[in-house]
């Protein structure tokens, strides 16, 4: 990768990109309250969350950066919402999107042929990384990256979670994250599965917490 493309690269993957992610915790919220999701288990839990959440939505980057028609696009964008049966973690992902492509194309001036289409945000990601000539396993890993920065940083509004703790669990992550990006690129979208009950009733029941710092 050239300098420009890693530089645009860091920049697309920077958790403060102003999409909105920082309102959601992807029902995390929910597994802190209801569940007893804390601090020593988050490793172990954001390694499942990496095998099973995370490779489907690298899965769909790896597929929206190969996207090849109009009608592709809407298939794929069909089948993701399918593959996230909980509304809210479904909703998130559309929102986040929709602010991806309108930053992309109008704050950055990137030229997507997608752009004005609903979009799940991984999707979004991959194409965007291949509009951008960005290489295609690059792009996976820096999704997976932005997406367990985002995570942790909700952990650390949720828990007794301090910066250092923060920095060390990424950190010691980066292995499983590769290791989930190679799952991908090895998998189609009709041949991934997804099982991860307790995160999607979580998210689903969300709406009932009594309070709640997240949208989602």
């Amino acid at each position: 990768m050239n300098a420009i493309g890693l530089l645009q690269l860091l920049h697309l993957a920077d958790s403060a990109l102003p999409i909105g992610a920082a309102a959601h915790s992807f029902g995390l919220e929910g597994m802190v309250e209801e569940n007893g999701l804390d601090a020593p288990g988050l490793f172990s839990f954001l390694q499942g969350y990496l095998e099973e959440e995370g490779r489907l939505d690298a899965v769909f980057v790896y597929a929206g950066y190969d996207a090849a028609s109009p009608e592709e696009w809407q298939r794929l964008n069909q089948e993701l919402s399918a593959m996230k049966p909980a509304r809210e973690l479904r909703e998130a992902s559309l929102r986040l999107g929709k602010r991806l492509s309108t930053l992309a194309m109008h704050g950055l001036g990137i030229s997507c042929r997608y752009g004005s289409e609903q979009a799940h945000v991984p999707l979004l990601f991959g194409h965007l990384g291949s509009c951008l000539c960005l290489d295609r396993d690059d792009v996976a890993a820096a999704y997976l990256h932005q997406s367990l920065t985002g995570l942790v940083s909700a952990c650390q509004r949720l828990l007794p979670l301090g910066q250092s703790e923060a920095a060390s669990l990424l950190w010691r992550l980066k292995a499983a994250m590769l290791e989930t990006a190679k799952a991908a690129s090895e998998t189609s979208t009709e041949d991934v599965c997804l099982c991860q009950p307790l995160l999607e009733l979580a998210s689903s029941r969300h709406p009932d917490l009594h309070t709640r710092l997240f949208i989602s």
